[in-house]
């Protein structure tokens, strides 16, 4: 995984003792009980869905859609899970149908983006190495900044893929289920997002430069 490109957590959740009790109030759609969840969980689904379709208006339309989606589905719901877990799930579909929705033909090629190397093999202008010296936090907040930036000039397809493995650390299997392609096509996107998102963040770790 590169540098940055930690997952994004919220506060530890403000849920009641008895969570059985209180998830019985939300499917009898009490307002405080639907009003606690929405306001607990939003920002941790706003921040998966808006690390996915890369604009804040298409998140929050999203997250809208994720809460309406859930709330017809939650007395399915019997705990199998974690309630996070199954709420992130629905936030990662719901990101991901707000994507297709854009049905974007014109996506642009990732090729510029990757290293080009010499008739010999080698790297043309081989990477810096990105061993991490002790940073201050505020270069490690800037640093994670700068990945993200990164990240969302990567094409579609591609951040896509970048962002299901190494942000949200689902696996390859799971990422290719939800995606509807093969493991084969996460793992070739996954390689050339991370060369791509490499020759995007080496002037900022060679110079010091600001993308």
């Amino acid at each position: 995984m590169l540098p940055g490109m930690d997952t994004v957590t919220s506060a530890a959740e403000n849920l009641p003792s008895d969570e059985a009790e209180w998830l019985d109030r939300v499917r009898h759609a009490d307002p405080a009980a639907t009003e606690r969840l929405v306001r607990v969980y939003s920002p941790r689904m706003l921040a998966v869905i808006r690390r996915l379709v890369g604009n804040d208006a298409d998140a929050h339309d999203a997250l809208q859609e994720a809460f309406v989606s859930a709330f017809r589905a939650i007395g399915d719901f019997r705990g199998a899970s974690q309630l996070g877990t199954w709420l992130h799930r629905i936030a990662l579909n719901a990101g991901l149908a707000r994507l297709r929705q854009r049905h974007r033909h014109d996506e642009r090629s990732i090729d510029a983006l990757l290293p080009k190397f010499l008739d010999d093999g080698h790297q043309a202008e081989p990477a810096v190495d990105w061993r991490p010296t002790p940073p201050e936090e505020v270069e490690r907040r800037e640093t994670r900044q700068l990945v993200r930036q990164a990240v969302d000039r990567l094409p579609e397809s591609y951040r896509t893929v970048l962002t299901l493995r190494d942000l949200e650390q689902l696996d390859t299997q799971e990422t290719a289920d939800l995606l509807d392609v093969s493991a084969a096509v996460v793992k070739t996107r996954l390689h050339r997002a991370r060369l791509a998102l490499r020759t995007l963040l080496d002037p900022y770790f060679r110079q010091g430069a600001v993308l």
